[in-house]
């Protein structure tokens, strides 16, 4: 699969999948295990074999890798020298950059000052803290492991160990949140100074706890609402740019990595349910952790399922990755896919008269209104 595809990029991205987490949260529908020392020790073996089988691809000296991201699950359960050894391997296998952007998702109770330092060390040079909220209640019944106090000395302990890009997680629509504490959270973050920040409306997805069996307390649609554009509000007389629908950066502190994907750049992957893209082929990695290690042992790159992307769908793709930043693409791009097909057109000038997306030149972006609603448009754009 990777042997007969030569991407078509300057340089890829690399995500590294790391799915243990010491408990599931109710809202989480990622591919994740239950934390425990030999499954995380064969674990760290595997990916580590993956990168090795991946990396005899022909290709692979000549294109090199301008960001890695290591996501879950929790990657921060993590041992530094874990840290260490699977970011060497990919660096001996890959040509990583020398200024390539290494993010690592935090979980604020699984991380120290000493491991931070650490990773550090080991060349990681963003944090992704998953706060999600700063009230202890609300902390408890999203399942979440550290309170309020334990989220900021996380993020003291990013700086102390010399992390100058932190990027703060945060949810909003959560049950019992009203809009004033909405506010005061958002507040207490932005306090904090971080460079970068990324908010999410709560979605029950198919595979989470509350999907299958619901939660209480939810707001209602219009006070979800609300809580968007008060951090729309409060981000932007922070110095923020609301560059994609749920992120927020400094100037200079863009997601480099996150990018990669809304502009439809190639990105390999590893890790048990890691998805990659090269190509005009799509992969994505067996999730049972125990299969996924097996198939690595035995010699095998752990594939699952693998498309190859007409270029329709290609088409589209470009659209909705693209609209999502605030950058957003170029209007010969919308033109290509409405041509002939009038219900879109229709649908287009209606969002145009709306204000919901603008023509600006040569390019075609959504406004901050058109973010939300945006997955309507995707739709009819697919």
């Amino acid at each position: 699969m990777l042997a007969d595809r030569r991407p078509v990029t300057a340089s890829l991205g690399a995500y590294i999948h790391a799915p243990f987490c010491a408990k599931r949260c109710g809202y989480c529908a990622f591919n994740t295990a239950p934390w425990e020392p030999a499954a995380m020790a064969r674990y760290v073996r595997a990916v580590m074999r993956e990168m090795d089988l991946a990396g005899t691809v022909a290709w692979t000296p000549d294109v090199p890798v301008h960001s890695i991201f290591l996501g879950g699950g929790t990657p921060s359960l993590l041992a530094a020298d874990d840290m260490s050894a699977i970011l060497d391997r990919l660096r001996r296998r890959f040509r990583v950059l020398h200024d390539a952007e290494i993010t690592v998702e935090c979980n604020p109770e699984s991380v120290t000052r000493v491991k931070l330092e650490a990773y550090r060390r080991a060349g990681v040079n963003r944090i992704s803290l998953g706060v999600q909220a700063v009230d202890d209640q609300v902390l408890e019944r999203l399942g979440r492991l550290h309170g309020a106090a334990a989220a900021r000395a996380a993020f003291d302990a990013a700086r102390e160990a010399g992390f100058g890009n932190v990027s703060v997680d945060l949810m909003y629509g959560l049950p019992g949140v009203e809009r004033d504490d909405w506010r005061h959270g958002v507040e207490t973050v932005l306090a904090w100074a971080p460079e970068h920040l990324s908010a999410y409306g709560l979605s029950l997805d198919p595979g989470s706890l509350w999907g299958a069996s619901g939660v209480d307390g939810l707001p209602a649609e219009d006070a979800v609402v609300a809580q968007y554009w008060t951090l729309v509000s409060m981000a932007r007389d922070h110095g923020f740019e609301h560059y994609e629908v749920s992120n927020y950066a400094r100037p200079g502190y863009r997601s480099r990595h996150n990018l990669t994907y809304w502009r439809r750049g190639e990105y390999l992957a590893f890790g048990p349910g890691a998805a990659g893209f090269v190509a005009d082929v799509r992969w994505a990695n067996v999730k049972p952790v125990p299969r996924y290690c097996s198939e690595t042992e035995a010699g095998r790159l752990p594939v699952d399922t693998c498309e190859r992307l007409t270029d329709r769908q290609a088409l589209a793709e470009r659209l909705i990755l693209g609209l999502r930043v605030a950058d957003g693409v170029p209007a010969s791009w919308l033109e290509e896919r409405a041509t002939g097909d009038g219900q879109l057109r229709t649908r287009i000038d209606w969002w145009q008269a709306r204000g919901l997306l603008v023509f600006d030149n040569d390019r075609v972006r959504l406004t901050e209104e058109g973010y939300l609603l945006s997955d309507a448009l995707f739709i009819d754009l697919l």
